[in-house]
């Protein structure tokens, strides 16, 4: 892999307080690459306090002595690092893999001790980082200044979003019993594999929603940290509370106390919500769907795009064998009503796929989403996420404010009443609901502890993934996150420009 290194300034430095960051070279569109792995370079061994405390004294971040706090733990692991060796990886024998023989003939003349396919977890294996919290407590931040400053004895690290990580897993697992049969234990392969690359693995996003995962999970991170790899991730929930009301969830509580057991589980919640610091408007999303909802689309795709040098056009993505017809492309942005992008069946699959051809998308006719059409709300959640996830612009022109797209007022207010008369006497108390939810509910009029327990979620996770998108998409909308990359004189030109090319490429770095 080519990599280019940069300093995180523009001005030069001395020596002694540059930072060298490498990210890999830019992305060809549609091209998948092998490993989310880049070589690692930081020849002064600049820690994660050296970093913060530079970024607070450049006016980057407020100093947060809470933060503080978790700073030091990852500069503790910083310092851990310096000094640990992992083992050479070793791959185990496919025979080793093979099941154990099932007749009576196999079991009498078959006995001869197999090679183990786990070896043990090294004595010396640094704990990892469990950093977890709710939406705006700062968990990309903290993983990227982490990720960034890890010290010149890792010489190369890989660092990938959880959801694509297994998703890769589950494909490379597929491949092996198609050379190697059903019965193959395939996992310690692939995780020697995995550990092949580096021996810092970083998870954005760590989370089990599916079955197929759970299963597997605990035996595949045992594996990665029986090759001495040091895993790091960020969640928005406590480890025991992973795939909760999961199926068969029992078998999935031994990954819940090795995550306990290995890694540092800290919690990232403070009262400071880093999504929220006030920005200037952006206007990239226009409501209602008037007259004026077209012209907003048109402008946007043109100053995103690059009409003059590249007429607008439809093409063709293709993932897994499956064909994504854009309807309307201009350089690299990308043009879809909503019905055409999320009213058809389509994946997480899909959505990173469009990620890693285009830098901005205009997504036009958002409709109000009710409890009838929570499958489109879920499948637009994902796109948002993976939106945000690869640093993209997202411009929306939708029938209703942001604040109502997934849910109406009279839904709320009908559910809302239902339970006040389901739980009369109980006290009303909003203090532990998010600023993003707090201020969607300023705007419904209703009470925030009232919405939380309300009957008009499934569950949890439904719950979360509706204030975080609310809360991403706020924060999409300011007109920092949309002049970053642009060019613009004011803000740097094209050296700022060619930064944000660089760091977006490293985001895409995600299929491992």
């Amino acid at each position: 892999m080519v990599v280019r290194s940069i300093t995180t300034s523009a001005n030069p430095r001395p020596r002694e307080q540059q930072t060298r960051l490498v990210f890999p070279a830019p992305i060809i569109a549609g091209q998948r690459r092998t490993l989310a792995t880049v070589q690692n370079v930081n020849p002064d061994d600049r820690g994660p306090i050296q970093e913060y405390e530079a970024r607070v004294a450049a006016g980057r971040l407020r100093d947060d002595e809470h933060q503080r706090g978790i700073i030091e733990s990852l500069q503790h692991l910083h310092d851990e690092l310096r000094s640990y060796n992992a083992p050479p990886t070793v791959h185990p024998t496919i025979e080793s893999l093979k099941p154990e023989p099932k007749s009576m003939f196999g079991r009498l003349f078959g006995n001869t001790p197999k090679e183990q396919k786990l070896k043990e977890i090294p004595d010396n294996l640094p704990r990892g980082l469990y950093l977890y919290g709710d939406v705006g407590s700062g968990k990309t931040m903290l993983m990227d200044l982490f990720y960034e400053t890890l010290p010149s004895s890792v010489h190369s690290k890989t660092r990938i979003h959880f959801h694509n990580f297994m998703q890769d897993v589950h494909k490379r697992l597929h491949k092996m019993k198609l050379e190697h049969g059903n019965d193959i234990d395939a996992v310690p392969f692939v995780a020697a594999d995995i550990a092949e690359k580096g021996n810092v693995l970083c998870f954005d996003e760590f989370q089990c929603t599916d079955v197929a995962d759970a299963m597997i999970l605990r035996r595949l991170l045992e594996a990665l940290m029986s090759h001495g790899v040091v895993l790091v991730t960020t969640s928005n929930r406590h480890p025991d509370d992973l795939y909760k009301n999961g199926i068969q969830r029992e078998s999935f509580i031994p990954c819940i106390n090795l995550l306990k057991n290995r890694l540092h589980v800290i919690n990232l919640d403070s009262p400071t919500d880093y999504r929220n610091i006030p920005r200037p408007p952006s206007g990239v999303y226009h409501a209602p769907l008037d007259k004026h909802a077209h012209s907003h689309a048109e402008k946007w795709f043109r100053f995103l795009g690059d009409p003059h040098q590249d007429q607008p056009r439809a093409e063709t993505q293709r993932v897994w064998g499956r064909e994504i017809h854009v309807p309307k492309v201009s350089g690299r942005a990308a043009m879809f009503t909503f019905d055409e992008l999320i009213g058809r069946p389509t994946s997480a699959a899909d959505y990173i796929e469009l990620m890693r051809s285009y830098d901005a998308f205009v997504v036009t006719n958002v409709p109000g989403m009710t409890y009838r059409e929570r499958d489109l709300a879920r499948r637009f959640i994902t796109f948002i996420d993976a939106v945000y996830e690869s640093r993209a612009k997202l411009v929306l022109t939708t029938a209703v404010p942001l604040t109502q797209l997934f849910l109406s007022k009279e839904e709320v207010k009908e559910s809302v009443q239902r339970d006040k008369e389901d739980k009369k006497g109980q006290a009303e108390d909003g203090h532990d609901i998010d600023d993003t939810m707090r201020n969607l509910m300023d705007d419904l009029g209703m009470n925030m502890k009232m919405l939380k327990s309300s009957s008009i979620f499934s569950g949890d996770e439904e719950r979360f993934a509706f204030a975080r998108a609310l809360s991403r998409l706020s924060e999409m909308g300011s007109r920092e996150w949309v002049e970053r990359g642009m060019g613009l004189e004011k803000d740097g030109g094209k050296q700022e420009k060619d930064s944000w090319q660089r760091v977006r490429s490293r985001q895409m770095e995600d299929s491992m």
